[in-house]
């Protein structure tokens, strides 16, 4: 059975990665796709809730692989 708080806790650290990867700051992406970086670092704790759309539009401003960011 998946829990949600572990599931949002793992992509956080997912989009974390990929983003230290990318060698981006959370302002850096956070502007880079015109939103609000404490957005970004609610996301990186598991705190926030993205919608598809905008995880889609994460692994293109990362240019990572939409699967590496869905892993869990």
């Amino acid at each position: 059975m998946y829990k949600s708080d572990e599931i949002l806790k793992q992509f956080g650290r997912n989009v974390k990665a990929e983003r230290v990867r990318k060698g981006y700051t959370q302002e850096v992406l956070a502007e880079m796709m015109d939103i609000n970086s404490e957005y970004i670092s609610k996301i990186e704790r598991g705190l926030e809730n993205m919608s598809l759309k905008k995880i889609v539009n994460l692994a293109n401003f990362l240019e990572a692989d939409l699967k590496d960011i869905l892993r869990f």
